[in-house]
């Protein structure tokens, strides 16, 4: 069982939040969550016409969830990643097993930088 209790956080009763909100919310940069957009796809803010980002409250508690896997739990972005993935399928999945697959998947990618 997991205590999720360290990442849930009371969010304002709202339906979008801006990037500042967000950021408030989650204690981290911008640009943190900027980049977790580009690695987690499943954080798709809305764009207003004037291009800003407004994050709906299942984004803001998913980014809650990934600053705890990377930053409490001290998963990497593969093994966070693979930690969701696996929460999503309802697959039970154990830190020797995403460290398996962490190792797997970084060598794969060294394989590919080496030919």
């Amino acid at each position: 069982m997991h205590d999720n209790s360290c990442y849930k956080k009371k969010l304002p009763d709202k339906l979008y939040f801006k990037v500042g909100e967000v950021s408030d919310i989650a204690e981290v940069p911008a640009h943190v969550l900027r980049f977790w957009e580009t690695e987690f796809k499943r954080i798709k803010p809305m764009r207003t016409s004037s291009g800003q980002r407004m994050y709906r409250k299942k984004d803001v508690e998913l980014i809650l969830k990934i600053k705890h896997l990377l930053y409490s739990k001290k998963f990497t972005i593969a093994g966070a990643k693979l930690y969701l993935k696996n929460m999503i399928h309802g697959k039970k999945i154990t830190h020797k097993t995403i460290t398996r697959r962490e190792l797997y998947e970084e060598l794969k990618e060294i394989r590919k930088m080496l030919d």
